[in-house]
C-alpha cells in the first residue's frame, strides 16, 4: 500500500536540531534520511512500507531476493525447482545460517514462518498468499517443498517481499521492537521520533562482505528540512527525498541524483461502499473532474507519469487506460446530474501526512469544487489513517495514498478492503490471471483487468510516482529503480 507509514510532522528547524553537524564521520558508516518513521519493525504484523525500508534484507531476510531491476535471485534459498504446473516449488536452503539470537535457520523455520503468516491470528497484510499454500513440508533440515492450491506465476517474487521474512519462533512476539533475523545487521538503538541505528551483526554468516558497519536512519518528514539536511551534508543519502529540491541537488557537485521508475500508484481512493459513491457515474464524475497533470505538478513537483488504472508503464501487460476517464469538467457535471446528485455534494477527503497527499489534496479540492463537489479536508496522522481509513469502519469518502506493491491487483478481489469494491466478474478474471502460465495470454488478461477497473472507476488513479534519490557522490550501491521499498545496506559503501 504504497505509503502507509506513521509519521511525525515537525518544523524544519526542529528536524535539523536532531541531526549531526556532519553525517559522514567514518567510511564504514552511513546516515540515511527517511520521510516517515515506521510504527514497528515487524513487517509480518503491520502494513507500513517504512518497516521494510529499515529491516528488509538488513535485519530480516527472505528465501528469495528482489533486485533493483525486479529480478528474483537466491537469498536464504540457494536454489529452487518449480514444477511444470507452477504449483509445487522445492527450495534448497543455505546451510550454516543462524538467527542473531543464536538459533539455527532451517526448513522447520520456513514451515513455522509461513504457517504462522497463514494462521487465524495472523495480521500479515499478504495473508492470502500464505493461506493459498496447500502444504509446507520440511523434507530435511535444508529442503522445503511448498505446494500451492493454485498456480501462481509471481510466487517467487512474493516470497522476496517483506511479508515473507523468516521468523525465529522465540522472537515472534517481540519482533516489532526487538527484531531477530538472519540478516547482516541488528538493531542497535531506536530513538522514537528521531532515528533508528543498525549495526553489523556479530553472528552474520559473511561479515567480511559488509562495507557499512553502522547505519543511522533519520526521520525528516518536513520537505524543507529534507532539502536543508541534504545540502548541509547532514545525511549521506536520502532515498525518495522530496523532489522539490531536485534542481538544487543536480547543481551541487558534491551530490549524485537518481530519478527512479517505480511500480507505485498514487491514487485518490474512493469508498465504493458509501452512497452516492456506490454509483459508478459519481465515481466517473470525480475522475473527470481531476486534471492528473496538475496534481503531478503539485504533489510530485512534476515527477510522475499519468495513469488510468492500477498498473504502471514498464510492468508486464501494461496498457494505457488514461483515455477511459479523461479530464473533462463538463462531463463530470453531466454525470453528477445523470446520477441524480444534488450539488453541492459534500464529501470527506482524508489526507495522511506525506507531502504528496497534503499538496495534492489542495489541487484536488479546488478541481472538485469546480464541478460542484465540496471536499472537506481531514488531515490525520498515520496511526489514525491506518486505524480509521484503511482499517476499522473505513470512515472516509475520499483519501490520497500511494500503493507501492508491484503486484497488488488482488486487493480488488477483497470485498472488505478499504475501498469496498465487489465485482464477481473481476474476481473471475483475476483468478484466470493467477492460473495462466502462458506469458502472452496472461499479459492480455492483465490488460483486460486494467480496463475493467478503469471502466468501473473504482479509484481515481492519479500518477506513477518517480522517486528522487540524492546522495553524497561517493556513496555506492544505491538502487536505480525501486520495484519494492528497501534500503539494501549490504550493497552500499563508499568509493
Amino acid at each position: 500500500m504504497k505509503r502507509r507509514d506513521f509519521a511525525l510532522t515537525v518544523p524544519a528547524a526542529a528536524a535539523l536540531a536532531h541531526l549531526p553537524a556532519l553525517a559522514q564521520s567514518r567510511k564504514d558508516s552511513i546516515v540515511l534520511g527517511m520521510t516517515l518513521e515506521p510504527p514497528g519493525l515487524d513487517p509480518t504484523a503491520g502494513a507500513a512500507s517504512a518497516i521494510a525500508e529499515v529491516v528488509q534484507y538488513n535485519v530480516l531476510e527472505t528465501l528469495t531476493k528482489i533486485q533493483s531491476d525486479g529480478k528474483v535471485t537466491p537469498l536464504l534459498a540457494e536454489r529452487w525447482e518449480v514444477s511444470p504446473d507452477l504449483r509445487t516449488t522445492t527450495f534448497y536452503l543455505r546451510k550454516g545460517v543462524k538467527f542473531s539470537n543464536g538459533e539455527p535457520f532451517n526448513a522447520q523455520t520456513v514451515k513455522y514462518s509461513f504457517e504462522r503468516a497463514a494462521g487465524e491470528k495472523s495480521t500479515n497484510k499478504d495473508k492470502r498468499t500464505f493461506a493459498a499454500m496447500e502444504s509446507v513440508r520440511a523434507v530435511d533440515d535444508h529442503t522445503v517443498v511448498i505446494v500451492n492450491k493454485e498456480p501462481d506465476p509471481d510466487f517467487l517474487f512474493y516470497l522476496g517481499q517483506a511479508t515473507a521474512v523468516m521468523v525465529e519462533p522465540k522472537s515472534a512476539d517481540t519482533n516489532a521492537t526487538k527484531p531477530v533475523g538472519t540478516g547482516p545487521y541488528v538493531l542497535d538503538n531506536w530513538a522514537k521520533g528521531s532515528s533508528i541505528v543498525l549495526k553489523a551483526s556479530p553472528s552474520y554468516r559473511a561479515p567480511g562482505s559488509l562495507k557499512i558497519k553502522r547505519a543511522t536512519f533519520r526521520f525528516i518528514s518536513d520537505p524543507a528540512a529534507q532539502v536543508a539536511a541534504v545540502l548541509a551534508g547532514d545525511v549521506d543519502a536520502f532515498v525518495r527525498v522530496t523532489p522539490r529540491g531536485a534542481t538544487q541537488f543536480k547543481r551541487n557537485r558534491r551530490l549524485q541524483t537518481l530519478v527512479s521508475g517505480s511500480r507505485a500508484k498514487t491514487v485518490l481512493a474512493i469508498n465504493n461502499a458509501k452512497k452516492p459513491l456506490n454509483d459508478v457515474r459519481v465515481r466517473r464524475a470525480i475522475s473527470a473532474a481531476i486534471d492528473r497533470k496538475a496534481v503531478i505538478a503539485a504533489a510530485g513537483d512534476g515527477f510522475g507519469v499519468p495513469i488510468g488504472s492500477h498498473y504502471v508503464p514498464g510492468a508486464p501487460g501494461y496498457i494505457d487506460t488514461t483515455g477511459i476517464n479523461p479530464y473533462n469538467p463538463e462531463k463530470a457535471k453531466a454525470l453528477l446530474k445523470e446520477a441524480g446528485v444534488t450539488t453541492p455534494l459534500e464529501l470527506s477527503l482524508v489526507l495522511p501526512p506525506p507531502p504528496y497527499a497534503r499538496q495534492g489534496g489542495e489541487v484536488i479540492v479546488s478541481q472538485l469544487a469546480k464541478v460542484g463537489i465540496v471536499a472537506k479536508v481531514q488531515n490525520v496522522e498515520w496511526a489514525q489513517w491506518l486505524a480509521n481509513t484503511y482499517g476499522g469502519a473505513h470512515n472516509y469518502d475520499l483519501t490520497i495514498i500511494s500503493h507501492v506493491e508491484p503486484f497488488d491487483l488482488d486487493n480488488f478481489t477483497k470485498p472488505d478492503y478499504y475501498w469496498g469494491y465487489n465485482n464477481p466478474k473481476f474476481n473471475e478474471l483475476y483468478a484466470r490471471i493467477k492460473t495462466t502460465a502462458n506469458v502472452a495470454e496472461r499479459n492480455k488478461l492483465l490488460g483486460d483487468a486494467q480496463k475493467m477497473l478503469a471502466d468501473d472507476a473504482v479509484l481515481d488513479w492519479l500518477y506513477q510516482p518517480q522517486w528522487v534519490t540524492v546522495a553524497n557522490k561517493n556513496v555506492t550501491g544505491l538502487w536505480k529503480d525501486m520495484p519494492i521499498f528497501v534500503n539494501d545496506l549490504s550493497a552500499m559503501g563508499w568509493s
